[in-house]
């Protein structure tokens, strides 16, 4: 006796098993992949979004950081104008008292019979015009500034006899320059004032 067995059927249901095991672990690993790929461009998407913040954290930052320079650089700049204005009253403050010292110098070496008549300042120098009676007044003059401390030796640039209208005296105008000794920086001080009588 015979048997015959029919394994096709099997063989049919095997091989449907082994394909849907096939589509099946296709489709997992389908997922998976998806999954992973998905986990991937996440990852990388949070690390840009914290990136993007820190670079919006550095930005803001940076723009206050700016700020504060150009804040800092506007106060330096005042500073500047404020220590020019000091430095200029200090100047000023410095040359009204040479002003007085300069006046009460020359006052305190007038000789008898001589009177000025103009006094101008550029900075340190002085100009100085007067009348004396006779040319020993003039010399006296000229050696009592020169004896004071305040001043350098004077220069003598002119002598003019001058007749007078109504005695028919003579009287000699001198004019000289001379140049103040002063401690520390120069004044810039100037000015021209009229002493003593007319000319």
């Amino acid at each position: 006796m015979i048997i015959e067995i029919n394994l096709l059927p099997w063989r049919e249901q095997r091989r449907e098993r082994r394909g849907r095991l096939f589509y099946k672990v296709l489709g997992l690993a389908a997922l998976l992949g998806l999954g992973g790929g998905y986990g991937v461009a996440w990852h990388y998407q949070q690390e840009v979004e914290t990136q993007s913040q820190r670079n919006a954290l550095i930005e803001a930052r940076g723009r206050r950081l700016d700020s504060a320079i150009r804040e800092v650089r506007g106060l330096e700049q005042t500073r500047e104008r404020m220590l020019e204005q000091v430095r200029v009253l200090t100047r000023l403050q410095d040359g009204r008292a040479q002003t007085v010292h300069v006046m009460n110098d020359l006052a305190v070496s007038l000789v008898d019979g001589v009177y000025y008549t103009h006094l101008n300042r550029q900075g340190n120098d002085l100009d100085l015009s007067g009348v004396a009676e006779n040319n020993r007044q003039v010399t006296d003059q000229l050696r009592a500034l020169a004896s004071v401390a305040a001043f350098d030796a004077p220069m003598l640039s002119e002598v003019e006899v001058e007749v007078e209208v109504e005695d028919g005296g003579e009287r000699r105008r001198f004019r000289l320059r001379m140049r103040q000794r002063v401690p520390g920086a120069e004044a810039d001080v100037s000015g021209a004032v009229s002493v003593g009588g007319a000319e």
